[in-house]
């Protein structure tokens, strides 16, 4: 034991501070999200009667807002539900060790890939302190978890062609149709990496076809169930609606480009401005969008709920290391670095196909292939460095890496922590908590509470806060209709009301009732009997009664 720690001692210590970073405070910040709750309520609704919160058993995708989310991040919460009871931490925890995995498979992976320590030991700090990762760790976020099992899928198969092992074979697809259980887009990275992996290693498997046929064989079976549930009506109505073609921008476009030409039905206008023109040209605009330096090293993602202020996904450092990281690779172009240079080239595909992007969270395997490279960049300046004859340009130089690495993160770690929560207020349910907590020791008072909904999908935190009995939700409730983007909620349960507020309806005709609205829809000279902050000290509801 004393040898083993003494020869991967810096291994442990980086792992160590992955799991610092992803469990401190995991329960309280950030505040718990819609989707979180969806998670958990549903786990807790499995337990409690095997069914899910609208009554499907046992479910592959879960139904919630009518999104048909992948199960299997759900059925990793569940025993946390079950032995910890319904809380953040229970939902939060299987992804924040996954996410602590991560730093020991991507150190696993690189060392099969380069065979080079440094480089995998680098690449294992650079995950562990990368905001990309630590964002989605630290939370119920499916797609993070996904990452994990893709790295574990794609060490395992590498490794399993080089030494011909069915039982890494079998591991590896298993790890990879399990990602593709976790989130969307995992469909279509793994398969993808999975294609990458035959090409690139080649040579390898020719020689180990029949342990690789049997681990297909285990995977297509595997992936049977899936299959089945992806061709449903339900899930291909919610691809419809977070999908390419839900963006009506390009069609506008063509009825434009054609609108110019003197003859708007011209058979030549037609084969220039068309949808698979202009959808085409979408896609690739989508797809580039992920290399542009805003959004990797600068302001990250758009979408409040997946960013850090004044942070991108990557820290500033990485654009030079990865820059001098892929000088470094097109001089010496060897197999390893062609598999993750095919690794960042696909990572964005099925980010792109959304109407969102860039978008991080869909494209969170890209941060994969970027630390690796960004560790590589920084082990060739340290060999730079480390010729200098002239110890104080030698000394100098690594003090300056140290500095700038050192500064950049705890810069981040400040962002996230003090500033986050303040300057992204609507980023998660702030104040939603501290509502429930004043309506559980209120509300019994009421015949009826009237909550907004301008805050999304505040009915599934009222079940996850108040531990809702599954049994009396499953038969007592309806979605309502899809809206454009494919979602559905759920207005009322028991004497709950989630919506828009008429004020003067609500308050005279109605007796002994409780309205929940933002400070920003108070009718003046309304009485306000209570102030709902959040735990960042902004003022999220205040409670009117009459």
């Amino acid at each position: 034991m004393k040898s083993f720690i003494k020869k991967y001692w810096i291994l442990i210590a980086i792992i160590l501070l992955a799991a610092f970073l992803r469990f401190y405070r995991l329960g309280t910040y950030p505040a718990l999200n819609a989707d979180e709750a969806a998670i958990g309520y549903n786990a807790y609704s499995l337990v409690e009667t095997g069914h899910d919160e609208h009554g499907n058993s046992w479910p592959i995708h879960f139904q919630s807002f009518n999104d048909f989310k992948p199960g299997f991040y759900f059925y990793t919460v569940l025993p946390f539900v079950k032995f910890i009871g319904l809380n953040a931490w229970a939902v939060r925890i299987p992804g924040a060790i996954l996410g602590v995995l991560s730093i020991l498979f991507i150190y696993l992976l690189t060392k099969e890939l380069f065979g080079n320590k440094k480089i995998s030991v680098i690449s294992a700090l650079f995950l562990a302190i990368s905001p990309w990762h630590i964002h989605f760790s630290r939370g119920g976020w499916e797609v993070n978890s996904a990452t994990s099992l893709i790295i574990l899928g794609v060490w395992l198969l590498i490794r399993a062609a080089k030494r011909s092992s069915v039982f890494s074979f079998s591991l590896g697809v298993t790890a990879l149709i399990l990602s593709m259980y976790t989130y969307h887009s995992a469909r279509i990275i793994a398969p993808l990496l999975g294609i990458g992996i035959v090409v690139f290693f080649w040579k390898d498997i020719i020689k180990n076809l029949k342990p690789l046929l049997i681990a297909l064989g285990i995977g297509i079976v595997l992936a049977l169930p899936l299959a089945r549930d992806l061709f449903s009506s339900n899930t291909l109505s919610r691809v419809a609606g977070v999908g390419l073609f839900a963006d009506q921008g390009p069609i506008n476009r063509i009825n434009e480009q054609r609108g110019e030409h003197l003859n708007v039905t011209s058979l030549f206008g037609k084969a220039i401005h068309n949808k698979y023109v202009n959808y085409g040209l979408k896609f690739a605009s989508n797809w580039a969008s992920h290399y542009h330096g805003l959004f990797l090293f600068v302001s990250g993602d758009v979408i409040q709920r997946n960013a850090v202020p004044e942070t991108g996904e990557m820290l500033l450092f990485d654009a030079i290391f990865i820059a001098v990281g892929l000088v470094a690779i097109f001089s010496n172009f060897k197999r390893g670095w062609k598999f993750t240079i095919y690794w960042l080239l696909i990572a964005p595909i099925a980010s792109a196909l959304t109407f969102q992007s860039p978008n991080a969270l869909r494209a969170q395997n890209m941060v994969v292939p970027l630390v690796i490279i960004s560790a590589f960049g920084l082990t060739r300046i340290i060999e730079w460095l480390g010729k200098k004859k002239v110890a104080t340009i030698k000394i100098g130089g690594f003090v300056v890496l140290l500095l700038l690495v050192v500064w950049n993160f705890l810069r981040y770690e400040h962002l996230y922590w003090v500033h986050m929560s303040k300057e992204y207020p609507y980023s998660s349910q702030y104040g939603v908590e501290e509502l429930v907590n004043y309506i559980s020791e209120n509300g019994s008072k009421y015949n009826k509470i009237y909550i907004t909904d301008k805050y999304d999908q505040p009915y599934i935190l009222f079940l996850f806060y108040l531990r809702y009995s599954p049994q009396e939700f499953q038969g007592n409730h309806e979605l309502t209709t899809r809206d454009n983007y494919g979602f559905s909620t759920v207005r009322d349960f028991d004497k709950f009301y989630f919506g828009s507020i008429d004020f003067g309806k609500v308050l005279s005709e109605e007796e002994n009732i409780l309205v929940a609205v933002p400070p920003s829809e108070v009718p003046k000279g309304t009485n306000i009997v209570k102030r709902i902050f959040g735990t960042n000290e902004y003022e999220y509801f205040d409670i009117i009664t009459n």
